[in-house]
């Protein structure tokens, strides 16, 4: 794998805690970039609800994949693993790059080689995407688990994503996802360092019941006003978002809706320190331990 940088350091952590922050003033202490790697970061028409880095974050070092596709866009895991090893490719990321973000999936597609599975036709995702909006996640989740027990037995089946991947491929192939998964990933030869950001919990949900109510005082409900009659796609079926449309669908109060917004962010952050927990060779430290965590980076890059 021709790459210039040997070394990737990803910044990881539950919603809220502040990896954007951390990783940026990482990426000025060592001169190098930032690479998300949230998966809804990705949308340039999201930016509140999805916590797209401040102006001043974004201007203590560059920054990559905020902003860059459209809602109407897909980008799979193996995509950003593929964009992400061009981006390695110039040498000013040697010797280290910063990959930030809570999408666990996609920090694997980058640490790990994935398995060759078929890309189904649009329309099978398309025809997935209109059945969640006519009649909501459940009956996919009883199709895998139907169709994969296997593979429904490990996946998050609360991740439309997850389950819209697995199902198009079940439905173009005719046969099971895990058919497909080799059990064996193939390590990549980066040296990966890894950063996990945690707190208290109660501080931790604290934290997350202040920044909905920053967002929604910054403009949340415009923002998903603006994005209402495309509420059905992929990329809305997101915290803070799907929420908001209940309300606007007449379900439930403007109180409620920012209510459900607080609860399911706190859900969210739990499900992604559960992931975290058992991810594998993590360092630990509180997002305000800053110079420990350069003292951490910095004895643990291998210099080519």
């Amino acid at each position: 794998m021709d790459v210039s940088c040997p070394n990737i350091l990803f910044v990881m952590g539950p919603t809220a805690i502040g990896k954007s922050a951390v990783a940026a003033k990482l990426a000025q202490f060592f001169n190098t970039h930032v690479i998300s790697a949230d998966s809804r970061q990705f949308y340039r028409e999201l930016p509140i609800g999805t916590a797209h880095p401040s102006a001043t974050e974004l201007e203590l070092a560059p920054h990559h994949f905020i902003g860059n596709l459209e809602l109407t866009e897909t980008w799979s895991a193996s995509k950003f693993a593929n964009e992400s090893l061009a981006l390695l490719k110039n040498p000013t990321f040697n010797p280290l790059a910063i990959f930030c973000g809570g999408s666990g999936f996609y920090l694997r597609a980058l640490e790990y080689e994935l398995d060759d599975i078929p890309e189904a036709p649009e329309e099978v995702r398309a025809k997935l995407n209109l059945e969640i909006k006519e009649h909501g996640l459940s009956p996919l989740q009883g199709e895998l688990r139907e169709k994969d027990p296997g593979y429904y037995s490990k996946v998050d089946i609360h991740n439309p994503q997850r389950v819209i991947r697995a199902l198009e491929v079940i439905r173009f192939t005719g046969k099971r996802y895990s058919d497909f998964l080799s059990g064996t990933p193939k390590k990549r030869p980066f040296n990966c360092i890894k950063v996990g950001l945690e707190m208290d919990r109660a501080a931790l949900y604290d934290r997350i019941n202040k920044r909905v109510d920053l967002m929604m005082a910054a403009g949340l409900e415009e923002e998903a006003k603006r994005v209402y009659p495309q509420k059905h796609l992929n990329s809305l079926n997101t915290v803070g978002y799907k929420e908001l449309f209940q309300y606007f669908d007449g379900n439930c109060s403007k109180e409620e809706a920012i209510d459900e917004i607080k609860k399911n962010t706190r859900r969210f952050a739990k499900r992604q320190m559960t992931w975290l927990r058992r991810e594998e060779q993590v360092e630990f430290f509180h997002p305000s331990d800053f110079y420990k965590i350069c003292e951490y980076v910095q004895s643990k890059i291998k210099l080519p």
